[in-house]
C-alpha cells in the first residue's frame, strides 16, 4: 500500500455518520478486510508513523493551551488523550495533517477519534477471523517520539516527569 493509497482510505470515511465512529471507518475497514493481509499491515505502517511525527512537545502545547503545560513537569497530560487527539488530525485526511504537521498551533483542542486505531484489527479480524496482533515499527504511543519531545530551556522537570510516573505516562525531561 502506498502513502497515497493510505490517504484514499482515510477519505473514504463517512462523516455522514459523525457520532458513530464505527460507522465512520466501516467503508475504510471494509475496503481493507477486501484486501491482502500485507495491505492491512501497510495501512497500520502509514497510520503510526503519521501518529508518531505528531507526537511533539510543540504539538501538545498547543492541543492543551491554556490547560497544560508540556515543559512544566508538574501539568499533567494523559497520554492516551493526546492520542485520540492525533488520530483526530490522521482522520481528517491528507491536506489537514500536513497543515497541522507544519503548524502545531493548528493542533485541534478538545476532539479525539480513537476508532481511527481500530480499522486495522477491525479489518484484519473480519478477514481472517483471528485477532490482530501486528507489531509496527513505529511507536505511536504518546511521548514515544524521543526527538520530538527533547528538552529545550524551558522544560522543568516535576511529578509527571518522575521515576513514580509509570514509563507510558512519563513525559521526557
Amino acid at each position: 500500500m502506498t502513502e497515497s493509497e493510505f490517504w484514499d482510505l482515510i477519505e473514504s470515511f463517512d462523516w455522514d455518520e459523525l457520532g458513530d465512529d464505527e460507522a465512520v471507518v466501516e467503508p475504510a475497514v471494509e475496503k481493507l478486510a477486501a484486501g491482502t493481509v500485507d495491505n492491512i499491515n501497510a495501512f497500520t505502517e502509514h497510520l503510526h508513523r503519521f501518529l508518531y511525527t505528531l507526537d511533539t512537545r510543540e504539538h501538545a502545547r498547543y492541543a492543551y493551551l491554556g490547560e497544560a503545560d508540556p515543559d512544566n513537569g508538574d501539568d499533567y497530560i494523559s497520554a492516551d488523550d493526546f492520542l485520540y487527539t492525533r488520530c483526530v488530525v490522521v482522520a481528517n485526511g491528507r491536506e489537514y495533517y500536513a497543515g497541522v504537521f507544519n503548524d502545531p498551533s493548528q493542533m485541534p483542542r478538545e476532539m479525539e477519534f480513537e476508532h481511527l486505531l481500530y480499522v486495522a484489527p477491525d479489518a484484519y479480524e473480519r478477514k481472517t477471523g483471528d485477532d490482530y496482533d501486528y507489531a509496527s515499527g513505529w511507536d505511536f504511543e504518546s511521548f514515544s517520539n524521543k526527538e520530538g519531545w527533547a528538552p529545550n530551556e524551558n522544560t522543568r522537570p516535576g511529578i509527571m516527569t518522575g521515576e513514580k510516573v509509570p514509563p507510558g505516562n512519563r513525559r521526557p525531561v
